[in-house]
């Protein structure tokens, strides 16, 4: 396996939103919100944070400083995982999950490889002759492979996976030859896909995108149903009473007409779940995500 640098993803960098303001309670009479501060926990997380706030606002939420709520996602707990950093569950708290990226399993427009059946059954048969391209390793373009091969059977170790700072330099690498197939966010190959340059395999969702001519994983015999996830989270240690509120923030505006909108203009799967639901959630999240990085040799066996 070609071994890359794990990206991080900017964690450091932060942007700052903040909400408060009043509720209408059903009989039209005003309640306290409560205040909250919005914070996107870098760079890839800042458009989702931009329009969390902005369907907050929608609902009723005024700007001002609170309650702390960071916005992160699965590379932050992969990036966790991979550096040996305490997990999410231990270090914030877990209040709902918002949206997600479909991703697309593709290959060129020319590729010998007709459809996922295709490739998967070379795949299992020399996956160190299948070499594969996305995102950097560790992140989700590599769990996403490193599922596909574990739930085909093909042997993760063996697979040949080049990790690319950028969608266009995995592109290059599959349009070039040096890739037999790619993963990918649906958004960033879309354009490729359009025009026929490369075509779109399998999808991620357990549902079939509308406008795509192209099966999802779990009709393709892979049991998985994968997405390049979103949420918010508390401080550590939050009180009961914040965190309670700070639910039904989530809850306002994962339900709203405004988060719906935003979610059909940025190509989002809106996937609200909160509460102890979205820990239970998470906690099966964690030990996939860390199965996954085992069987590709990025952590140690426990």
């Amino acid at each position: 396996m070609r071994r890359r640098r794990f990206f991080a993803g900017g964690l450091a960098v932060a942007m700052c939103a903040v909400a408060c303001g009043t509720e209408r309670a059903p009989g039209g009479a005003a309640g306290p919100r409560g205040r909250f501060s919005i914070n996107p926990e870098g760079r890839r997380w800042a458009r989702a944070g931009q329009m969390f706030a902005d369907a907050a606002r929608a609902v009723g939420y005024q700007l001002g400083a609170g309650t702390k709520v960071t916005l992160t996602g699965l590379p932050a707990l992969a990036a966790a995982e991979v550096n040996g950093r305490q997990a999410l569950l231990t270090t914030r708290t877990p209040l709902s999950r918002l949206s997600g990226e479909v991703e697309v399993v593709v290959v060129s427009g020319n590729s010998r490889f007709k459809d996922f059946e295709d490739f998967g059954a070379h795949l299992v048969a020399n996956p160190g002759q299948t070499p594969l391209a996305g995102g950097p390793q560790g992140e989700p373009d590599h769990l996403l492979f490193g599922l596909i091969a574990k739930g085909l059977g093909a042997d993760t170790r063996r697979m040949e996976y080049t990790g690319y700072p950028s969608s266009q330099e995995a592109a290059t690498a599959l349009l070039s030859g040096k890739a037999t197939a790619a993963t990918g966010l649906l958004a960033d190959w879309r354009a490729g896909i359009g025009a026929g340059r490369v075509r779109a395999l399998a999808v991620s969702s357990a549902r079939r995108v509308p406008d795509l001519d192209a099966p999802t994983l779990l009709e393709s015999g892979v049991r998985v149903d994968f997405a390049d996830w979103v949420a918010a989270f508390g401080p550590e240690a939050m009180p009961d009473g914040a965190r309670e509120a700070a639910i039904r923030m989530c809850d306002d505006v994962t339900g709203s007409p405004a988060w719906d909108a935003a979610c059909r203009s940025e190509g989002w799967i809106s996937i609200p779940l909160s509460g102890e639901d979205f820990e239970l959630w998470l906690s099966t999240e964690v030990e996939r995500t860390r199965a996954v990085l085992r069987d590709l040799g990025l952590l140690d066996k426990p």
